[in-house]
């Protein structure tokens, strides 16, 4: 594969995070989980025993940590998820005029976003939503936070469940090597936690809310004191059923229970593990070597943060060794998985100290299964 001679440099010239308020810890999840299985299991213990039920597993907070490397996850509304008769968040529905959830979110991000480029709306020529559930079809949340924000050109949402910010930055590559936009600006609002099943033990610790946002732009029109040239970008999908959510609006037609395991996330955890970690490697090395980089070269890795022992195998597969703390930062012990936002907001965080001429690598891998990356290298304005 020979990559294309670039017409135009493209730069990422600002990023943003936002963090909901809330918080809600391993411990408090654990509570409300244990409660409800000791209730389900002594209700229901004469079939349960018979075989004609299944048990609820209690969980426990030491487990969790050592399984993921997750301590806590901030949540858009907590009200609700440690209620052991509701078990979800509370979110009240808006009306049609007033802003939505997601779009809240996306704005808040993106005008850290916007302030971190020292660019204007007007500076924006199209606005990509890209995250792993949209709250409806239709109209585009990307087309309401357009309007919200006052960038005239276009939006689009798109879904590519964990890879959607590294595939949404990748469309955006392509829109200004092309010509057709000056700057873009990809949001992810991963509003995660309505699809939690917080009666598993397997998943009720995965998931937090948050908001993350990239400014791409030419780089004759980057003006921000941390720009990245993007050197490129690959991505790559495989389809697997291991990593899933079914809800969606033709439940409706077969009278689905909205609250049933298969309809909210589940995963084959073991299996994604094992089929996951081998394929982002040699992704990456892949896409270092069209650049003749091979991982030592690399600088800072912002990796997808999913589950820290993926993390860690991924770095050891590269490196030859474990990674350290500066070389692959790890945020999802205080966010958890935050779907396709999680290595953004590792860029986020962990960016800034790099020199000129610094190289790092943004890869995110998930559900699909999709993996993306960008190979870029820190640039002296």
């Amino acid at each position: 594969m020979q990559l294309p001679q670039p017409s135009q440099h493209v730069v990422i010239s600002g990023v943003g995070l936002w963090t909901p308020e809330h918080i809600v810890t391993n411990e408090e999840l654990v509570q409300v989980l244990n409660d409800y299985a000791d209730q389900h299991n002594a209700e229901y213990a004469t079939e349960i025993d018979a075989g004609q039920r299944s048990a609820v597993a209690r969980s426990d907070a030491a487990f969790i940590e050592k399984a993921s490397g997750i301590k806590q996850r901030h949540v858009y509304v907590k009200d609700g998820i440690l209620d052991v008769n509701c078990m979800r968040p509370r979110i009240p529905e808006r009306a049609d005029e007033a802003l939505s959830h997601q779009a809240e979110m996306a704005v808040n991000a993106a005008q850290r976003a916007l302030a971190a480029a020292h660019k204007q709306p007007t500076d924006i020529d199209a606005v990509i939503v890209s995250c792993a559930y949209t709250q409806r079809a239709y109209p585009a949340i990307a087309i309401e936070v357009q309007q919200a924000l006052g960038i005239t050109g276009f939006g689009f949402d798109m879904l590519v469940a964990c890879s959607a910010a590294t595939f949404a930055q990748h469309r955006a590559y392509e829109m200004i090597k092309a010509g057709t936009a000056r700057a873009v600006l990809v949001i992810n609002p991963e509003l995660t936690s309505p699809q939690v099943n917080y009666r598993d033990r397997d998943s009720h610790f995965i998931f937090g809310d948050v908001a993350t946002a990239v400014v791409l732009e030419r780089a004759d029109t980057a003006n921000a004191p941390h720009v990245y040239e993007v050197l490129s970008t690959q991505a790559k999908t495989q389809f697997s059923n291991t990593i899933r959510s079914n809800f969606g609006y033709l439940s409706r037609t077969n009278d689905a229970d909205p609250f049933a395991p298969d309809k909210l996330f589940h995963q084959e955890g073991r299996t994604v593990f094992k089929e996951v970690c081998p394929m982002a490697a040699e992704h990456i090395a892949q896409h270092l070597a069209l650049h003749e980089l091979n991982a030592t070269d690399v600088r800072r890795w912002w990796l997808h943060q999913a589950n820290i022992n993926m993390n860690l195998l991924i770095a050891r597969k590269l490196l030859g060794r474990d990674a350290s703390a500066e070389e692959a930062p790890i945020v999802l012990d205080r966010y958890a998985n935050c779907a396709s936002a999680g290595s953004i907001i590792a860029f986020s965080l962990h960016h800034e100290d790099l020199a000129p001429g610094d190289v790092g690598v943004i890869c995110s891998f998930g559900a699909g299964y999709s993996i993306g990356s960008l190979v870029v290298r820190k640039v002296n304005l």
